[in-house]
């Protein structure tokens, strides 16, 4: 598999699903990647990308940043409150906004800070213990209160169980955007994008069938 690859099989999604060519945006996961491979895509022009950890993104992408322009870092995984300060000055996007008092120091460093980036909501839409994310029955009530406080959602992110189809995660996140007024859907990865893309994705994250299988060291 190859960036055009993916690119063109999301173009191909795009058309099934009557959706405007473009519409969804390609987040290539590069965490636990060798610099050597995101340097190659980047080379290839590509600019949107995925980390999970902010330790991991505030190695990698300063040095990318000046070698590259128009990079859009966004952070897909867990982020820790202490965390939350660095995080706002890496990441364009924060994918996993998952608890109130999380939401309550951005909505403060926002302030300090004079801006913020686009948030998304994470929903634990399987509902499993181990998983962060807000339960699908809290979802309503915690984007109210993160609207309150003035800060800026884009969309839900979520993560099906592995053994659970994904497109019933994928409509019920749909569902619960459509009724919030909420345009912003971060769903689908390397084996169920297009399932996702089919329900209204706006936000793929593909990693191994970019990169190649993950390099922990």
């Amino acid at each position: 598999m190859s960036l055009q690859d993916i690119t063109a099989r999301i173009a191909t999604a795009e058309q099934k699903g009557g959706r405007a060519q473009g519409t969804v945006k390609l987040i290539a996961v590069s965490k636990v990647q060798p610099d050597e491979r995101v340097r190659a895509v980047l080379e290839q022009g590509h600019r949107i990308f995925g980390e999970n950890k902010v330790q991991e993104a505030a190695g990698k992408w300063p040095d990318f940043r000046e070698a590259f322009d128009g990079i859009d870092l966004h952070l897909i995984g867990p982020l820790q409150t202490n965390k939350a300060r660095q995080a706002m000055g890496l990441f364009n996007a924060i994918h996993s906004v998952d608890r109130p008092k999380l939401a309550k120091i951005l909505a403060r460093l926002a302030q300090e800070e004079g801006h913020c980036p686009d948030l998304f909501i994470q929903i634990n839409t399987g509902e499993e213990p181990q998983k962060a994310g807000v339960l699908p029955v809290q979802a309503d009530d915690f984007i109210a209160e993160c609207r309150s406080l003035d800060l800026p959602l884009s969309g839900l992110m979520c993560i099906p169980p592995i053994d659970e189809e994904p497109s019933l995660h994928f409509a019920l996140l749909a569902k619960i955007a459509a009724r919030n007024g909420l345009a912003g859907l971060s769903m689908g990865m390397s084996s169920d994008f297009e399932r996702a893309i089919a329900l209204g994705a706006t936000h793929v994250r593909v990693g191994s069938a970019i990169f190649g299988e993950r390099v922990p060291g």
